[in-house]
């Protein structure tokens, strides 16, 4: 029984594939609504920053998950959605970052899983079940 509740491996692949698929399923809901796309072109603007970067969610949010999924660079892939959510917190949400919800939950919940989420496949590695292990 104590074998079977340490395995680090399993626990890596749970994380990832946890953080991937929820996260992917964000970026397929943009690719199939492009019009969000535009709208965060024009946070980006109006922040004074170039509006193609906009063109970066579909990195984070679906090439980046597809990379912790399988595990390919996981590492990497982790960093991307980082720095992904950094933005998305600062540029869409900064306004909810102290902010609870009406049942006492962080209004930045979802936005806060994958961050932290995202770091602790950052410095964890994808796990000897992946297809190109770190």
């Amino acid at each position: 029984m104590s074998t079977l509740l340490h395995n680090e491996a399993l626990g890596k692949l749970i994380l990832r594939l946890t953080v991937g698929v929820l996260l992917l399923l964000h970026g397929i809901a943009k690719i199939t609504n492009p019009g969000t796309v535009d709208y965060i072109g024009g946070v980006l603007s109006s922040s004074g920053l170039p509006s193609v970067l906009a063109y970066g969610v579909y990195v984070g949010e679906v090439i980046a998950p597809l990379m912790i999924i399988a595990g390919v660079y996981s590492r990497y892939g982790a960093m991307i959605v980082v720095i992904n959510m950094l933005f998305a917190v600062f540029l869409m949400h900064s306004g909810d970052l102290f902010g609870l919800t009406d049942h006492g939950g962080w209004r930045l919940e979802l936005q806060g899983f994958y961050l932290f989420a995202a770091l602790a496949i950052m410095f964890l590695g994808s796990g000897r079940q992946a297809i190109k292990p770190d």
